[in-house]
């Protein structure tokens, strides 16, 4: 039986003067209440959402006449929802803070690209700008939708419901390795990323680090601007690699195998002038587009032990440091066996993956072992 994926579609909002200030008003006011309500929680000690609407949602309404009643309903799930994350501490919001709506006071027209949503003012009607994938997602069974104000332009983030593809029958595993010179690096030899990308990441943390020196308030403007352009830039090309990935494995029929990275930052040291280098790129998101792009295609993923993937000989299995005499070479001290370093990496992960593989524990089309685990969203 196949699950249910969620994804979410961003799509901007085309306001106009007037209507981006209701829309404002509107955060803001829906944030004051979330404030209210925090601190009736905190001081009852209620953080259930059902609770706390018995004993804030009449305070509420009288102290915010301007929300409807299913704002004032939302903004009690998103303070519960604070609380679930931790009731140590009384939790205050940010005045622009994302809303959620539900289809009570959002409707979509996907034919004239518009929604119609409530805000202080009433319903308006105000277009929207989305691209073909985003239309997709749309077209389909949509949960709720989040209202977000990012540098001075409103967007809705919406959850989108897909079916699960069916899994394809896989004939071998392709592992990939992610590192810090070649983003990825895969068992066939191909390595994706390499000197222009790691160039233009060094111009990127170079220009950051001389506008964090200079310190004035054009010097910050700056870096907002400068740290949205690397956002953007470092999730195009995650996007990129993860799709060629995702589309060499389905070709050739194979499943992808992956390090499971988790807590990664924590248990490796590097050498100071190379810790801004070894945090300077979403590897993170990188992976999380590899399994998400996979489990579109059906193509299931493998989480693997990374443990000396990098110091161990795929030929006679040497696990030595001495193994490694530079960053780019493999050179075993046991048999002599010579090949990139990155591509003897995946190489690693490939045949830890095969050996899972092998064993038929299999859950939704995903290998399953101690040492490998699905890979969710």
């Amino acid at each position: 039986m196949l699950g249910v994926m969620i994804l979410t579609a961003k799509v901007k909002l085309e306001t106009s003067k007037e209507q981006f200030n209701a829309l404002k008003h509107t955060l803001e006011t829906t944030n004051r209440a979330c404030d209210f309500l925090s601190e009736i929680a905190w001081q009852n000690k209620v953080f259930g959402r059902f609770g706390l609407q018995k004993i804030a949602y009449q305070p509420c309404r009288e102290r915010f006449p301007a929300l409807s009643s299913q704002l004032v309903v939302r903004a009690m799930a998103k303070v519960a929802d604070a609380y679930k994350l931790d009731k140590k501490a009384r939790h205050t919001f940010k005045p622009h803070g994302a809303i959620s709506y539900d289809s009570r006071i959002l409707n979509w027209n996907l034919t004239h690209k518009q929604v119609s949503i409530w805000t202080i003012i009433g319903r308006l009607k105000i277009g929207f700008a989305a691209g073909p994938r985003q239309m997709e997602l749309l077209a389909g069974e949509r949960g709720e939708t989040d209202l977000c104000l990012i540098d001075g332009v409103f967007y809705l983030f919406v959850s989108c419901k897909i079916a699960d593809v069916k899994p394809i029958d896989v004939q071998d595993v392709l592992g990939v390795d992610l590192g810090i010179v070649n983003l990825a690096t895969d068992s066939d030899g191909e390595r994706h990323g390499g000197a222009a990308i790691d160039k233009k990441r060094r111009i990127y943390a170079h220009r950051r680090r001389n506008l964090q020196r200079k310190g004035t308030r054009s010097a910050k403007r700056r870096l907002k601007q400068l740290a949205g352009r690397q956002a953007r830039f470092q999730a195009n090309t995650n996007h990129c690699i993860s799709k060629h990935v995702v589309k060499k494995a389905q070709d050739t029929e194979r499943s992808i195998a992956l390090e499971n990275l988790t807590g990664i930052r924590e248990r490796v040291t590097v050498r100071k002038p190379q810790r801004a280098r070894h945090a300077n790129w979403a590897f993170h998101q990188l992976r999380t587009y590899i399994a998400y792009k996979a489990d579109m295609a059906g193509i299931p993923v493998i989480l693997v032990d990374p443990r000396n993937t990098s110091r161990a000989c795929p030929k006679c299995g040497n696990i030595a440091k001495a193994n490694r005499p530079n960053q780019s070479t493999f050179r075993c001290t046991a048999c002599g066996h010579v090949a990139n370093a990155d591509v003897n990496a995946a190489e690693n992960i490939r045949s830890r993956a095969r050996a899972v593989v092998n064993q038929p524990m299999v859950a939704n089309g995903v290998a399953k072992h101690d040492s490998a685990t699905s890979l969710a969203l």
